[in-house]
């Protein structure tokens, strides 16, 4: 019997977060090219334009650098509503906005949400999920993000046709109806058992645990147990070392670690697909494609598809496969559109406009550009896309990673943020040179992977120490994993007898000394 509410309906569900970043990419790429939105806002270029778009990614950076401290304090879930009510008045005023100035305001507020949200999401997801499909759960969050785009491009495709600024303060206002859906559904969700148990609620670890394995809510099965002793061990462990959660941030053991989270991030946004998902109507316009808008929308159902194969096969692929084959092939694109722009581009003789640099009178290279664009958009759908949501939550332990994947968030943002002021003017200055900047981003993209990014696939949480003291280089191996059953083992012991639950003493590591334990109970060695 397949119960309503599981592990895969619960992450789909909490994914839309996902939602509503994918909406707000594509509330301004989708109105930037039509004239009720040039007219009332003055034909932004340039700078100007860039603002706009990255300030989105401004009030993000805010927002994932909160999310460590409040996904803490008060829980993922309760931090996820808390983000969608500032996003519910970011839509708000951007809706009702009067300029550039209200416009930028409402954007900042409503990327405090997305801040929070894409920082804590795949934590909630990556915590509540069994190792065997928890890649496959934490890429809802990419998938989220492309329908989310899909959607509201064409809502604002269709709206574009109105002949008033309602072709745009509609859209911009629709934006709160999955924030309000997502807000009042979380009060039904239970919280994650991994934060659970850093606030020594044990009891409720257990019956989490059971709810999200089992059908039936058995708390006596072997598995529940079994995670349920993997999560205890971590705890005391992080408890018994006493660690100060910025100092271990900083140490020499974890440092690799944090950083790696924080390059595939940054990484992610330097391929390059979120100046396409910005800014792909201005290259097919300069491109010399008919009708850029349409031909943009394309793309969107692109991403969704191409996500797809990420989502039911990530587990078994892997991480670093996925991540390296991604950035090369993703590198080759880029460099075909810069070539071709290079070959058969010429300055644009018409003033004013967002791009100088244009290919005229040649359709078959103009259809191979947006062919290219299209190929790269499919290839960061199937590799960086879902796998650096993935990515970082895993390879930090419990005790920082909060503090991590904000940190790793807010190098994502700092990097959007200059990609969506940069872009603009640089499509205008260094002009086909651009496409070859982000292939060679991929490129170095490509070689971190090879040389830095072990595989994490099919491994617990708390097995992430194992694998990051493997001292084998991770060039040796393609794809540098080892299987691991420690947790079946364990649940084998558990059900034969060999490990059994008893009430036990244990000391209480604020005052030294000993207390009863409040938790149900602790598996130890049967005698």
């Amino acid at each position: 019997m397949v119960r309503l509410l599981n592990v895969y309906t619960i992450s789909a569900f909490v994914a839309l977060g996902g939602v509503l970043f994918g909406f707000d990419i594509s509330s301004i790429s989708a109105i930037l090219d039509t004239d009720q939105y040039k007219n009332f806002f003055g034909n932004p270029l340039g700078t100007r334009q860039g603002l706009i778009t990255s300030a989105m990614a401004a009030g993000s950076l805010v927002g994932a650098l909160l999310s460590s401290v409040l996904g803490d304090q008060l829980s993922r879930k309760v931090t996820i509503q808390i983000g969608t009510v500032f996003w519910c008045i970011g839509a708000a005023v951007q809706s009702a906005s009067n300029g550039v100035g209200m416009l930028i305001a409402g954007r900042a507020i409503a990327g405090i949400c997305i801040g929070l949200t894409s920082a804590l999401v795949p934590i909630y997801q990556s915590e509540i999920a069994p190792r065997k499909i928890r890649g496959r759960v934490v890429s809802f969050q990419h998938l989220a993000i492309t329908c989310g785009m899909t959607i509201q491009y064409f809502i604002e495709y269709g709206c574009s046709f109105i002949e008033s600024t309602a072709a745009f303060r509609i859209p911009w206002a629709i934006q709160a109806v999955p924030a309000i859906i997502l807000c009042i559904g979380l009060f039904w969700f239970p919280r994650s058992p991994r934060w659970l148990a850093s606030k020594d609620r044990w009891d409720e670890v257990l019956t989490v645990l059971a709810f999200l394995r089992t059908t039936k809510n058995d708390i006596n099965d072997p598995l529940v147990l079994a995670e349920y002793r993997e999560i205890e061990d971590q705890i005391r462990f992080e408890r018994e070392i006493d660690s100060n959660s910025l100092r271990e941030l900083l140490s020499k053991k974890m440092r690799r670690r944090v950083l790696l989270a924080l390059a595939i991030q940054m990484l992610g946004q330097l391929t390059g697909a979120n100046m396409l998902n910005y800014y792909v109507v201005y290259v097919f316009r300069s491109a010399g494609i008919p009708n850029p808008r349409l031909a943009a929308s394309f793309q969107y159902v692109i991403k969704i598809f191409m996500t797809m194969p990420a989502v039911l096969w990530a587990d078994k692929w892997g991480r670093r496969p996925i991540l390296f084959v991604g950035a090369v092939t993703m590198g080759l694109w880029f460099f075909v559109i810069g070539g071709l722009f290079m070959r058969y581009g010429e300055p644009d003789p018409v003033l004013n406009q967002p791009y100088t640099w244009v290919i005229i009178n040649h359709p078959a290279v103009s259809r191979s550009i947006q062919a290219c664009c299209y190929l790269a958009t499919a290839t960061f759908s199937t590799s960086w896309g879902p796998v650096s949501w993935i990515y970082p939550p895993e390879v930090v332990p419990l005790r920082i990673r909060s503090i991590s994947v904000s940190l790793a968030l807010a190098t994502n943002w700092i990097t959007n943020y200059a990609l969506g002021l940069g872009v603009p003017p640089l499509l205008r200055s260094i002009r086909w040179r651009l496409f070859f900047l982000f292939g060679s981003f991929n490129l170095a993209a490509a070689v971190t992977v090879w040389f830095a990014a072990p595989e994490t696939k099919l491994r617990t949480l708390e097995e992430m120490d194992e694998i990051f003291e493997h001292e084998e280089p991770l060039w040796k191996s393609f794809l540098s994993w080892r299987e691991s059953n420690s947790l079946d083992k364990l649940a084998h012991d558990i059900e034969m007898g060999t490990l059994r639950i008893t009430k036990v003493v244990h000391v209480d590591l604020s005052d030294g000394h000993p207390a009863l334990d409040r938790r149900p109970g602790k598996l130890e060695n049967a005698e």
